[in-house]
């Protein structure tokens, strides 16, 4: 049996405060394999952003480690790139500037044919190519996550780390990206790592959900394997039984399992509920 790409271990954090010692994260054990696509979802501060800093190596575990091709992360490194909810992109520079940065990061001696191709390669992925001399204020939220996204696979990583990244678009956008990183994710065979906190979002894109428990010391709480066939159609799976099966799987875990006064759920069930309270 081939070893994990990606293999967390007894992994924890601890910060010190003025009160004593903080145990943000605790006992993390975890295996994801070359190519699979992992959502992490649960309750805000339950160590989301916590795992996937740590995978990044923009902090180091006070307890166990991150082995990511057979080497711990002592550190951030080519071999895995951040897409953020915030795109990042250098307002000074064009689309096909901001992506051309991250080619040259691994053109090692390559002449500039090959990174013109590269980065020509990237935008036509995402659908971007048309706005290539576009600067970041010239396009929308939405083209400007798409651009976020190609930079990060022009750096050709070993596992891509995505924290919320379309959590501030809108419901078309969202939709739009989400089968655009499906499309993408199946002919670059990327390993994804995700966090959500969009119960639907986590099913239609995930071979795997990994449910966080609340904090402080959180941890793994459940892990579901998501068995539906790919390519994936959203209209599709509405209707689908083992669609809603895990659906709602993931809504009892966060809802009974690790209630909390103000519990994750989708955007639309938390825009009902707004409306009601303004109502009454």
């Amino acid at each position: 049996m081939s070893k994990p790409l990606l293999d967390l271990t007894q992994l924890g954090m601890r910060f010190p405060t003025p009160n004593g010692e903080f145990i943000a994260l605790k006992n993390v054990n975890f295996q994801i394999e070359e190519g699979e696509f992992i959502s992490l979802i649960g309750h805000s501060g339950c160590g989301k952003s916590t795992v996937l800093n740590l995978v990044a190596g923009l902090h180091l575990p006070t307890d166990g480690g991150v082995i990511v091709d057979g080497r711990e992360v002592a550190g951030p490194g080519p071999d895995r790139a951040v897409v953020f909810q915030n795109h990042s992109l250098l307002p000074w520079l064009t689309v096909y500037e901001n992506v051309e940065l991250a080619v040259k990061q691994i053109a090692k001696g390559k002449g500039k044919h090959w990174v013109r191709e590269q980065v020509h390669h990237y935008l036509d992925l995402i659908q971007m190519s048309h706005a290539s001399d576009k600067k970041p204020d010239e396009i929308s939220g939405g083209m400007k996550q798409r651009v976020g996204i190609a930079r990060a696979l022009a750096l050709q990583p070993k596992v891509l780390l995505m924290d919320e990244p379309f959590g501030a678009l809108d419901a078309l956008t969202r939709a739009h990206l989400q089968d655009s990183l499906m499309r993408i994710q199946a002919e670059l065979k990327n390993t994804v790592i995700m966090i959500t906190h969009d119960v639907d979002e986590a099913v239609l894109l995930s071979d795997k959900i990994v449910m966080m428990t609340n904090g402080p010391a959180a941890t793994i709480g459940e892990v579901l394997d998501i068995n539906l066939p790919r390519p994936r159609d959203r209209v599709a799976l509405a209707e689908n039984s083992e669609y809603q099966k895990c659906r709602q799987a993931v809504l009892k875990f966060l809802y009974e399992k690790q209630s909390k006064p103000e519990p994750v759920v989708e955007k639309k069930a938390e825009t009902t509920e707004v409306k009601e309270v303004k109502t009454a």
